[in-house]
Parts: structure tokens; sequence; C-alpha cells
């Protein structure tokens, strides 16, 4: 089995009310590792209880979903996702490595951009088999011994370029001093335009999107870590002109200005800073 995945990012709503919860994840067999990142698994029991709201800023990969009765491929998505969470539910999803979905979809994943389309029209009508069985599973183990084995008999052949999209978004995601897109172009040795139809074709999204995307995880990470913020070196050290054009991206893809977002979601005081930014 691959590496075991790391902490979630992009959450928004880290402070969910009364009722049950569960959230898992599991990382798939080596030999899906270069098209899979991880399994994951949500699972709500809120009878009795008021609906909540759940909203993640997504990351740059392809999702299969299988919830209600129907499992779809889910394109990368640029907005906010929201959900409203009542009742009792299970969630189980297959989150694929970014730049892994291109040599089963067999077309560019920017095709697939924020929408999605049926799951048995890639993976046959053995998909559809399955989905019944998952809500009933005793937990994400079980739910990944019945979809692993169909996703090993359907997985492509190496593909190096999927492997260099990999490479590049992991890049952009974990390297924080690049904040432009000609900056990760630099460092892969590729002129932009080139970049640029790597990430149409494999990635899905632009990668001046993945930069952004990836920059704004990090704010959010930041700012449930709790303490003070000072917000123009955050905006600064995210690549922003300046502190406003920081608040009005984060505004604009969380729903809150970052001082009220961090009164919210932070664990401890933190520095409302000046007006403009909260």
């Amino acid at each position: 089995m691959s590496e075991a995945p790391g902490p979630p990012r992009g959450v928004l709503h880290t402070r969910l009310g009364e009722g049950r919860f569960e959230h898992a994840r599991q990382a798939p067999a080596t030999a899906l590792a270069p098209f899979v990142e991880h399994y994951w698994c949500v699972r709500w029991d809120l009878r009795g209880c008021p609906p909540q709201l759940q909203e993640t800023l997504p990351h740059p990969t392809v999702h299969l979903v299988i919830e209600r009765g129907e499992a779809r491929i889910w394109g990368v998505h640029a907005g906010r996702f929201s959900r409203v969470l009542e009742g009792r539910e299970t969630v189980f999803g297959v989150k694929f490595a970014a730049g892994g979905f291109r040599p089963i979809l067999g077309r560019p994943v920017a095709t697939l951009a924020n929408r999605s389309l049926p799951a048995h029209a890639l993976f046959g009508d053995a998909i559809d088999t399955l989905v019944p069985a998952i809500p009933g599973c005793a937990d994400l183990a079980a739910m990944v011994a019945r979809v692993e084995p169909l996703l090993l008999a359907r997985s492509p052949p190496p593909d190096p370029l999927a492997a260099r999209a990999r490479e590049l978004v992991a890049l952009a995601a974990t390297a924080h001093d690049l904040t432009r897109a000609e900056q990760l172009a630099e460092r892969a040795g590729l002129g932009l335009r080139a970049l640029q139809r790597l990430f149409r074709d494999y990635v899905g999204a632009s990668p001046k999107w993945t930069i952004n995307r990836y920059r704004l995880h990090e704010a959010v990470a930041r700012l449930q870590a709790g303490g003070e913020v000072a917000w123009a070196e955050l905006a600064l050290a995210l690549g922003y002109y300046d502190q406003a054009h920081f608040a009005r991206d984060f505004r604009r893809l969380t729903g809150l200005a970052p001082g009220a977002f961090a009164r919210r979601e932070g664990p401890a005081h933190v520095d409302s800073g000046p007006r403009r930014s909260s």
C-alpha cells in the first residue's frame, strides 16, 4: 500500500454542531498510486438534528463519488463546493491523483471542469453493481475492498506526462514561494504555453488557478491554526500585490472576509487586523 494520506486541506467548516460525523481516508494499493491519491468516506447521522452546511475549496483533482444510489465522476470544481448535511448518509469517494485521471478518461481533463458524468461511462456496468453495497459496509476498508479490484482491472499503462503533471501540481502545493505560473514554468524547464497545455490536458485547471488555489488553502490553514495574523505580510507571502487583493479573493471563495473567517474557525484569539480586510 502507498503512503498514508496527510491531513485534509481546504475544509471551511471545522466546527460542526450536534450529530454524529465520520471522516476517513485510506491510501490505495501500490499499483494504483500513479492514478489514485486516496479513498475517502464521509458519514453523518443528523436524524433529529438541524441540517448543517459544509463547504470546501476543492483541489485540482477528479473524484469518483458514490452516494444516493449513484456513482458519478466529478471534474475539477473551480469555486466553493457547498453541501447541506441532513438525515443519515454515507458518501464514498476515490480521489484520483493530479494528472492521473487523463489516461483513464482518454481526453483532456479540462473537458470535465465544473461538471460530472455517470461513472459507468468509463467503468462499465460493473461500477453500478457495487453501488447498493457501499452504504452497508462497516467501514472504509470494506468499501475499498469492493471498489479497488475494479480500479485495478481498469488501470491504464503508465503515462510519463501524467507523472510529470502530478509532480508539478505537488510542487505548486508545497513550494509556498511559487505564486505565478511563470515561476512554475521556469522550475519545470517548460515554456509557459507548454505548461498551460499540460495542465489543461492532464490536470483540468490552469497553472495559475492551481497555484492560487493552493495559496488559499495555505491561508485557510493558517487562519484555522489561530494566533495573531499580520495581514499584509500574509498577503505578500501568498503572492498578492497587497492586502486588499488577498481579502477580495478570500471573501469571493470562502464567503467570509479573512478576519471574520479567523474568528469563526480559529481555535485561539486572532488579531482582526485593519477593517478593510475583515
